[in-house]
């Protein structure tokens, strides 16, 4: 299979994918092995990201989360499920969950579970619109203890 690229031009394309926003090893690998390049040039270009920072699997899972968490809403389990499909480490996943504030998942999962259920006003049926309201956090990557928690007290509010 020949090089869509040379070498050069590889290592000047592949410097602005990583510098546009942060990019896990896995993608930027598959990046560079779909323009055609060579194992011993993937591993090279791969190297000199790394040395010169323009890729940090630690910097990349921290703006994932944050992501995720403050734009998507989604929950933990989602949000790990989507950094091992990145194959990120897990001693990495794990680092990257400290910088979730406990205060601020709450409160975004209280935002959803209200959100959800101000959408479902028209269900008259209160165990149907709870199950649904409960269904669509849990695809959102909440774990259920908080949920359970969240519910109650939207529910008081």
């Amino acid at each position: 299979m020949g090089s869509n690229f040379s070498f050069l031009e590889a290592k000047h394309k592949i410097e602005a994918y990583c510098a546009y926003q942060d990019r896990s090893h896995f993608e930027v690998k598959n990046k560079l092995f779909s323009w055609g390049q060579s194992p011993d040039q993937v591993d090279q270009l791969m190297a000199y990201l790394i040395e010169n920072k323009f890729l940090d699997e630690g910097r990349f899972a921290e703006s994932y989360v944050s992501g995720k968490l403050r734009i998507k809403h989604w929950g933990r389990i989602k949000i790990r499920q989507g950094l091992r499909l990145k194959q990120i480490p897990e001693k990495i996943v794990q680092l990257a969950f400290k910088t979730i504030d406990p205060d601020e998942y709450f409160t975004i999962l209280k935002h959803e579970i209200a959100k959800k259920q101000k959408d479902l006003a028209s269900e008259k049926d209160p165990w149907k619109k709870k199950a649904k309201v409960l269904r669509y956090v849990q695809s959102k990557g909440f774990e259920n203890d908080l949920i359970f928690e969240a519910l109650a007290e939207v529910e008081e509010e």
